[in-house]
């Protein structure tokens, strides 16, 4: 029986899962294929909402996606992909392969000679920002620093404004530097009505016990300090290419076939969006890569046509906590909507990321939807002002 495995059990890895499984249905649901999905935890983490208070709601059991369309869960760590005999080593067991997906995600960069790096939040894992929530629970008036103006940190720092005092620091001359000019305005405006301080060009250089140091020699006061500098795929991607690009990913074609047996899917994925850029590590990207590639695995040992990716429109929704949210579209961030009409979009967003569970057509049906064009993202201002 030919066999797929797919490594990583975020949004890219599961719906390679239910891309798998929806071509095996296709070519007659009792095709002679096994799908097999590793990852050692028993959860999809919602890792885009994890700027919440309560992170533990941000998560979906993965027996309730992968058992309705006959996906086997193998609760393991994969350390080792061997292409040339086409299997990984998960646990330290062997598991061959005739088809491969590889989805094992990206993760935060912690510095590593920091003084004090051990006193450092995150929330970049579900166990991360459980660790915040648990230190901060209870506390009134803390003081946080968030190290990083991106889109992460800037998420972390209005969220913890509600309950805090919060200082922003990036290296970078003005917040969301990443993000460009576009949505900045609404960005430092949402920043001056938190009251969430700001000291650019700067970062923190060491964290002591309840306070922090700047590289301008300024001490402090945090009860928290909370990193969200730099991402990077994860680690078995140097297994697969030599050539990464420089978030660590593997560069695949328009099938997403990274290898003659392996696709690449999610954050591990240097795809292309168009001539000039490459897809997003984001859910909004993840997801529709993880259904092609994993179906272009199963259509590949079933002679089937391979589907191509082609990414929808580019969009961002920034979470500014009680100041609402700004939506943009297009790489250049052209602001369609904030304050209150784009945290609805935001909380829309939030319910379209859960996957349909229990339900095998469902989620089948959802499986091959990957068009990234959804009737609640905003084409046009009009459009905003009407909704």
């Amino acid at each position: 029986m030919a066999h797929i495995v797919i490594i990583g059990g975020g949004f890219a890895g599961v719906w390679s899962a239910a891309g798998a499984a929806l071509a095996r249905e296709r070519a007659g649901g009792d095709a002679d294929l096994r799908i097999t999905l590793i990852t050692p935890g028993d959860h999809l983490v919602l890792r885009p909402r994890m700027y919440e208070p309560e992170p533990d709601l941000a998560k979906v059991e993965l027996r309730r996606i992968l058992d309705p369309i006959g996906v086997v869960h193998l609760r393991a760590l994969v350390s080792t992909i061997d292409t040339g005999r086409r299997v990984v080593v998960a646990d330290g067991e062997e598991v061959g392969y005739d088809r491969l997906v590889l989805a094992a995600g990206s993760k935060l960069v912690r510095p590593r000679d920091l003084p004090g790096v051990d006193r450092l939040f995150d929330i970049d894992t579900l166990e991360g920002a459980r660790r915040l929530t648990e230190h901060l629970r209870g506390r009134e008036h803390y003081s946080a620093v968030v190290v990083g103006a991106g889109f992460t940190g800037l998420e972390a720092a209005t969220e913890l404004a509600a309950r805090g005092r919060v200082l922003l620091v990036d290296r970078a001359q003005v917040v969301g530097d990443q993000l460009g000019p576009g949505p900045r305005e609404e960005i430092e405006a949402a920043l001056d009505a938190l009251g969430v301080q700001r000291r650019l060009g700067t970062t923190v250089t060491r964290v002591g016990d309840g306070h922090a140091v700047l590289s301008d020699g300024s001490r402090v006061d945090a009860d928290a300090v909370v990193w969200s500098v730099g991402m990077r795929a994860s680690e078995l991607t140097r297994q697969i290419s030599d050539g990464l690009d420089h978030l660590g990913r593997v560069p695949v074609d328009r099938h997403l076939r990274a290898l003659p047996e392996v696709f690449a899917a999610g954050d591990t994925a240097a795809a292309p969006f168009d001539a000039e850029h490459t897809v997003m590590q984001s859910c909004q990207h993840a997801s529709p890569l993880g259904k092609v590639a994993g179906y272009n695995a199963a259509a590949d040992l079933l002679g089937m046509a391979p589907r191509e990716f082609v990414a929808g429109p580019y969009v961002t929704c920034l979470d500014l906590g009680a100041a609402g949210a700004v939506f943009t579209r297009g790489w250049d961030r052209r602001v369609m909507a904030s304050g209150a009409a784009a945290k609805e979009v935001k909380k829309q967003i939030n319910q379209w990321i859960h996957p349909p569970v229990d339900d095998a057509a469902q989620i089948l049906a959802a499986a091959d939807n990957v068009a990234l064009e959804l009737p609640f993202f905003p084409r046009d201002e009009e459009e905003v002002l009407t909704a």
